[in-house]
């Protein structure tokens, strides 16, 4: 305020004096230019006079002084110039003064030269004879008129500005100073002018209104904050435009963006189309969601608008974690699918084979076989189901928790023991080496793992082949190894061996037997008990399979 009012008094006393000055430099400019013009015509009618009296003579023996004096013919050619060769000069026929004369007798111009900043006065005087006599003067203009008392105009305006400077300082002190101390967390009425008491208490009950409602907000906040932080969904809230209101830590990390600044678009955490999509549609009113794939993560966004009397206020977006619900729900439908295919195989044979037996059109002597391939297939559903209880038993650890010292050498024994009938049918070799390693565990899921593998390792072999077995021991580890000399299994299907249902050769292994299962049986019941399995394969020469349990401390 101070200093408006100091520069409000110091520019209208200036421009004040300015003005006046300018207006009476003006004024007497105009004077001046009427006087000159009224002058110039009269010495011209005295000089038109003497050429008529006495022709070019006249011209020639007279001095004009600071004159310009042309004498024009009737076609408009200059005849006399006091200042140029009359050769040189092109007509003047044209020129507004002399144009003028030739139609009414006399005539005048006046004409502004930019170069040299002068106007130039003319009056020309038509002759009985048809010629014309032309004075010309230069005239001052008002910006010479200006300069020529520039310097007392400075002084002038220099006084004025300090003397308004000095009152500007005095009158602006004075008027702000109550004003200026005036303390606006705790005003005092009596202290200032009195018509400012209206404002003053309104602005007192303000600040006690304002304090309580920081005071809440800050908690508020506080606890919003609290609350969100530990919330491991992403919440976002954004103003219509979409500029981020609020954004939890949560947002950004499953977004895999850093956090936003204050005001920032909500764009900056995902730029995907889709994502656009989504906020769009929710800043125009319409509940949004979708599932938002990002560096190998599913996130499900939902954006809701958040509306009030003039339209949407804003959105709140909400982001979730949904990785695992989507590879459980992928699982599940292949599960669902594989189980479908896998039961609908033996039973379209049960069922075609019952079918002709029902009807009486299978010979006596085949029925007999009819039934072993009814039994075959029954017992296939039978250990398809068998290793679906023993899967699901393993996903949903309910295994019971029956551990025992287990000697991996003697079960290891035991499992090639009920293959041999198997492996001697194909001719094939069946080894153990190593040494006896105890492991603490449970002793069912361990027989499932090691008959898993070598009933794999059995069918999948050449006839001739060998399949050989170690058990070994390293440190806090115990290491099963099953290698086979068979059909191996090549590196591309190497990474989904373990996977439900999934079959290298699927006519193959249809024609050989088993349920597809097997490998991930034997993956569930390592991870069971805390271990890893891996695979190793060339094709045409044949796989080696190593499970590693971790070892605990022997019970005494």
């Amino acid at each position: 305020m101070t200093r408006k009012i100091f520069l409000s008094i110091t520019l209208i006393s200036v421009a004040a004096v300015a003005m006046t000055i300018a207006l009476i430099t003006g004024l007497l400019s105009r004077s001046y230019r009427t006087h000159a013009k009224g002058q110039l015509r009269d010495e011209g009618i005295i000089i038109a006079s003497g050429v008529e009296m006495n022709g070019g003579k006249f011209l020639d023996s007279t001095d004009f002084g600071d004159l310009r004096v042309t004498w024009i013919s009737s076609g408009g050619r200059v005849i006399f110039d006091t200042d140029k060769d009359p050769t040189a000069m092109d007509s003047h026929s044209q020129r507004e003064e002399v144009k003028e004369a030739f139609s009414s007798g006399e005539g005048s111009a006046v004409r502004y030269s930019d170069t040299i900043r002068t106007t130039s006065l003319n009056y020309a005087k038509k002759l009985s004879d048809g010629s014309v006599i032309r004075v010309s003067t230069d005239h001052f203009s008002f910006i010479n008129g200006l300069a020529s008392v520039l310097q007392p105009l400075m002084m002038i305006l220099a006084a004025a500005a300090l003397l308004g400077l000095l009152a500007a300082i005095t009158v602006s002190k004075r008027i702000v100073k109550p004003i200026n101390s005036i303390d606006l967390d705790r005003p005092d009425i009596s202290g200032s002018y009195r018509e400012l008491s209206p404002l003053l208490t309104k602005l007192s009950a303000q600040n006690k209104r304002a304090g309580r409602q920081v005071e809440e907000l800050r908690r508020s906040r506080e606890q919003f904050s609290l609350i969100t932080e530990s919330m491991s969904e992403g919440l976002i809230i954004a103003g219509s435009k979409g500029n981020i209101l609020a954004c939890n830590s949560g947002a950004s990390r499953l977004l895999g963006a850093e956090p936003p600044a204050d005001g920032a678009s909500i764009f900056t955490l995902n730029s995907s189309e889709p994502f656009r999509r989504c906020i769009q549609d929710a800043m125009g009113g319409k509940r949004s969601e979708l599932i938002l794939s990002t560096e190998g993560c599913d996130r499900q966004i939902i954006a809701s608008p958040s509306s009030g009397v003039t339209g949407v206020t804003g959105i709140v977006v909400f982001i979730i974690d949904v990785t695992e619900r989507q590879q459980l729900e992928t699982l599940r439908r292949e599960f669902t699918s594989n189980v479908s295919h896998e039961l609908k195989t033996p039973l379209t044979t049960i069922y075609g084979i019952s079918d002709m037996l029902a009807n009486g059109i299978v010979r006596q002597e085949d029925i007999e076989r009819f039934g072993g391939e009814i039994r075959s297939e029954a017992q296939r559903m039978i250990s398809l189901i068998n290793d679906i209880v023993s899967l699901s038993k393993l996903d949903e650890d309910s295994v019971p928790r029956q551990d025992e010292e287990v000697d991996l050498y003697d079960l290891a024994q035991q499992v090639l023991s009920r293959l041999r009938s198997n492996a001697d049918g194909k001719q094939l070799t069946l080894s153990l080496t190593g040494e006896h390693v105890k492991f603490f565990g449970n002793k069912t899921v361990l027989d499932e793992i090691i008959m898993n593998l070598c009933d794999n390792a059995v069918k999948y072999n050449v006839s001739g082949g060998a399949v050989e077995v170690k058990i070994s021991h390293i440190p806090t580890k115990a290491r099963i190894t099953v290698s086979d000399t068979g059909t191996g299994i090549p590196p591309g299907d190497l990474d989904r061996i373990f996977e439900r249902f999934y079959r290298v050769d699927k006519s193959r292994s249809r024609k050989i037997g088993g349920t597809g299962l097997g490998l991930s049986i034997v993956k569930h019941g390592v991870s069971y008990l805390g271990g890893a399995v891996r695979a190793e394969s060339v094709p045409g020469k044949g796989s080696v399979f190593t499970v590693e349990l971790p070892t605990l401390p022997r019970k005494k």
